[in-house]
């Protein structure tokens, strides 16, 4: 593979050639221009949020709620990425928006929250680029029990039914999120991002990483315990997150044709070409989240005590990561593989009592959907809308 193919690629783009031999010369290509580009939109909508002060502010606040059209007039900036996100579900099928992402949903909330924390947030935070990006906030390794709460909000309100729709909580939050990374993408750059070594920072193939790390990641890490989707539930899954997607700001090439576990794989495949074995600050973002876990509300309900729940996490973790990840960042050597065919019984059997006939389903749903609209209540606030959006958090 020449130079051409993958122009001016960043330096943590290792072995292009190898890489264009597995995954093809487009593909590769496709990556290299990923980790060069951000998210003009969203910057260009956070510049403006940034120098037109309460009355953008209030501008962005009134779209979000009550779409374009019902705006006198609006900053370019703050238009396009309106028109954007609006496109992004106008086109969805109305009916998957209304029923959410029912494959998540329908996970019990405790292996939910440890697919999210021990499967999505180690895999994003093992990328040394993605790593370097957080831990320049000065905040997730002070703070991670609250970004991971946050994070947690943000998908909750995303998955729900009707989440996604103009206005709805799932569609606010989302857009916010977009913001928030434009806002830590500027901040980065202030202060002297080397790009050349690394892309642009949260560019689109970390982005599509992490697009995956909320879709095959967690879901993989679940099948390990006994939770698995049948084929229509993973198709729909990944219908679902290709509009969430979308309203990230995701470039929609990387993930256009990823319609199931495997297609995802293959993509993952592509974009861990472009990142090296987890460094210390990737570590150290790993062991504040597990330590926030803990001494958390997750820590809390179980009957452990001590130590005790911190080397569980860690042993959930290398099962869920595997080893020589889970080496990489340091984590302890406790092994939870002997223990886990009965985890796995106890969760398939449960599924398999929820799924016996449908209103034994719809009662599971409507539970699950309960409990999760008041999972985060305890949060006082979110960064993505408190800091980025403004008063647009108020929406």
């Amino acid at each position: 593979m020449s130079d051409r193919s993958v122009p001016a690629a960043p330096m943590r783009l290792l072995e292009p050639e190898q890489a264009a031999r597995e995954h093809g010369e487009s593909r590769v290509a496709l990556l290299a221009e990923g980790l060069r580009t951000g998210d003009p939109v969203a910057d260009a909508a956070f510049a403006e949020l940034s120098a037109g002060g309460a009355a953008a502010r209030r501008t962005f606040a009134a779209g979000l709620r009550d779409g374009l059209a019902s705006l006198p007039e609006a900053p370019d900036g703050i238009a396009e990425l309106l028109r954007e996100s609006e496109e992004a579900v106008a086109g969805a099928d109305r009916e998957l928006l209304e029923r959410g992402d029912v494959a998540s949903i329908a996970v019990d909330p405790f292996w939910s929250r440890i697919a999210l924390a021990l499967g999505s947030l180690v895999h994003t935070y093992s990328a040394p680029a993605i790593a370097r990006v957080l831990i320049g906030t000065g905040k997730l390794t002070e703070s991670a029990g609250r970004r991971l709460g946050e994070t947690g909000l943000w998908r909750t309100n995303a998955i729900l039914p009707g989440g996604l729709l103009r206005g709805a909580p799932g569609y606010v939050d989302t857009v916010q999120v977009r913001l928030l990374h434009a806002r830590v993408r500027a901040a980065a750059q202030r202060r002297g991002w080397d790009a050349r070594r690394w892309g642009v920072p949260i560019n689109q193939a970390d982005a599509a990483r992490t697009w995956l790390d909320f879709t095959v990641v967690p879901f993989r890490a679940l099948e390990k315990v006994g939770i698995v989707l049948t084929g229509d539930e993973e198709r729909d899954l990944y219908r679902y997150w290709r509009h969430l997607g979308a309203l990230l700001g995701v470039d929609p090439r990387f993930c256009a044709d990823v319609v199931d576990h495997a297609s995802a794989e293959r993509v993952l495949g592509l974009l861990e070409t472009a990142n090296g074995r987890p460094d210390e600050t990737a570590g150290a973002l790993v062991h504040a989240l597990l330590d926030a876990l803990a001494t958390g509300p997750l820590g809390s309900v179980l009957p452990l005590q001590g130590g005790a729940v911190r080397r569980l996490l860690d042993a959930l973790t290398r099962l869920i990561q595997g080893d020589e990840l889970a080496d990489a960042l340091g984590l302890g050597a406790e092994d939870a593989t002997p223990y886990v065919p009965l985890l796995a019984m106890a969760n398939a059997r449960v599924r398999r009592w929820e799924r016996a006939n449908g209103e034994s389903w719809r009662q599971a749903l409507a539970e699950h959907i309960e409990y999760r609209r008041g999972e985060f209540a305890y949060l006082p606030g979110a960064e993505y809308r408190d800091e980025t959006a403004g008063e647009a958090g108020q929406a």
